[in-house]
């Protein structure tokens, strides 16, 4: 077998994301003619045509679209191998980083985490976006930098994972409503209207599937599509609002929080990051300061919780 030359798969990257011979030759320094030797070679090897004329321009093969985000990480992870590491000035870094988090966690945990940026490097700013929902595709594209959430299955399984806390469901209801007073049993909790959360139109399964081994179900009264409104609504009316504990804290400041009577698994909130940026000095010292935040936050005491039946492990978001 003849040795492969690793040159090609760089020269392929930038095929592929050029969709054209002339672009790819300008940013590689090349002649057009040595480009298309090139992708011939390219051809050769792969035994695809990977760009086809279609009128003036060049399209991609399917093979060639299956290839493109392969050969991508391939040469991230070769560049970061090559990449000499850096000595980070804090002080002097001047970057904004765009990170992707759900209702919630920005109000719980963003003060602390820009506070302790101010100290360490004051040129760094924040871009929180919303998560609505759990695709990998803006930490791929490198739309985003970070991630937090529960690990989805359909997520890319490039994508590299940390885990930042535990969490657990509870129930919220405003101060003075009939399950703020009392033991709360899951006859209770069910009997109660409530506002259900989801994006894609679903019911909460597992409150809703430890409810149904127990012969009850809840009646929803409205149908949400995040911790804020569900919240906002339990606040101002006698509807009960479902929620993670800790990441939906601050949203529920002055409200009565207890514990759900059910059977339920508590579940880890991570964060996420593409792995070419794995050695990024910058994205690393990041990613630490918000395990370090997180962790501070999550584990300070909380004494308003009603109620003080034990919860088991659940999971989901």
């Amino acid at each position: 077998m003849s040795a492969l030359d690793l040159n090609l798969l760089v020269t392929l990257d930038v095929l592929l994301q050029e969709g054209s011979v002339v672009g790819a030759a300008q940013r590689l320094g090349l002649s057009a003619s040595a480009m298309s030797r090139a992708l011939g070679r390219l051809r050769d090897a792969t035994g695809d045509p990977l760009l086809v004329r279609a009128g003036r321009g060049l399209v991609p093969t399917p093979r060639a679209l299956e290839l493109r985000d392969r050969v991508r990480h391939v040469v991230d992870d070769a560049e970061a191998v090559l990449r000499p590491a850096l000595r980070l000035d804090l002080l002097s870094l001047t970057r904004t980083f765009t990170i992707r988090s759900s209702e919630g966690f920005v109000e719980n945990f963003g003060a602390s985490l820009i506070a302790e940026i101010a100290v360490q490097a004051p040129k760094v700013r924040l871009h929180f976006m919303p998560k609505p929902d759990k695709d990998s595709t803006p930490l791929r594209d490198g739309t985003v930098d970070l991630e937090t959430g529960i690990t989805g299955k359909t997520m890319g399984p490039e994508i590299r994972t940390q885990s930042l806390f535990r969490d657990r469901f509870v129930g919220v209801v405003r101060k003075g409503h009939a399950l703020a007073k009392g033991k709360v049993t899951a006859a209770r909790y069910a009997s109660g209207t409530h506002v259900l959360i989801s994006r894609r139109g679903l019911e909460m399964a597992p409150v809703d599937h430890a409810l149904g081994v127990l012969g009850l179900s809840r009646h929803a009264g409205a149908i949400v599509g995040g911790f804020s409104s569900a919240i906002a609504l339990a606040r101002a009316t006698d509807m009960v609002a479902t929620v993670p504990d800790i990441h939906t804290r601050s949203l529920a400041d002055g409200m009565h929080r207890f514990l759900l009577p059910l059977s339920l698994r508590e579940f880890t909130i991570s964060q996420f990051w593409h792995p070419r940026l794995d050695a990024d000095p910058a994205n690393k010292w990041l990613r630490t300061l918000l395990h370090e935040v997180c962790h501070k936050v999550a584990s300070q005491g909380d004494e308003s919780i009603g109620n003080s039946n034990a919860l088991s492990e659940q999971s989901g978001e």
